[in-house]
Parts: structure tokens; C-alpha cells; sequence
């Protein structure tokens, strides 16, 4: 079993991974190993508020104020969004 996310971390993107917005969907894919991760458009919404926040827990907190979802879940979409894009090698974290 993965650890679970430290959302004091932030996220990074390595040089490798390419982002492509399609009409509010969108594509990463990782040049390095030829993983991508197709999102819909929350999917797209955690991936803009990940990368542009400092921490995790910042960005839980944008995603909490802008949906109408019980903390906890949203706290589980936010874990297992993370662990597919680091499983396929499109963030990295690091100590906040």
C-alpha cells in the first residue's frame, strides 16, 4: 500500500510532462516514459489549483471553497488524483 499524501508537500512538475487543455478537458503526458493521464474538467480544475498552489493542503482548500463536496471526500479525490499522476510519473512532491 503507497504512503498516504503529506499535504503539507508541493507539487512539481518534472521537465519531462507536457500539459495540453482541450476545451476544459485535458492530456499529461510524460515524454519520458510515454505515461499519460487523460483528466475531465474537476479533474483539469485540481490539476491548474495543484501546480499553482505552494502546498497541497492550500490547494484542498481552493478545491473546498469552489465545490460543493464533503471535506473528506474531496480529501480522497485529491489523494488518489495524486498517487495515479505520481504513479505515472507526471508530479513529483517535495517538502512544503
Amino acid at each position: 500500500m503507497n504512503d498516504p499524501v503529506d499535504f503539507s508537500s508541493r507539487v512539481i512538475v518534472p521537465d519531462t510532462v507536457l500539459f495540453r487543455d482541450l476545451e476544459g478537458e485535458s492530456v499529461l503526458l510524460n515524454l519520458k516514459t510515454e505515461s499519460y493521464l487523460g483528466l475531465d474538467t474537476v479533474g483539469t480544475r485540481m490539476w491548474t489549483v495543484f501546480t499553482a498552489q505552494p502546498s497541497i493542503q492550500a490547494a484542498y482548500e481552493v478545491l473546498l471553497s469552489e465545490y460543493a463536496v464533503a471535506p473528506d471526500v474531496l480529501r480522497k479525490d485529491v489523494e488518489h488524483l495524486l498517487e495515479q499522476m505520481i504513479e505515472h510519473g507526471l508530479i513529483e512532491l517535495i517538502d512544503g
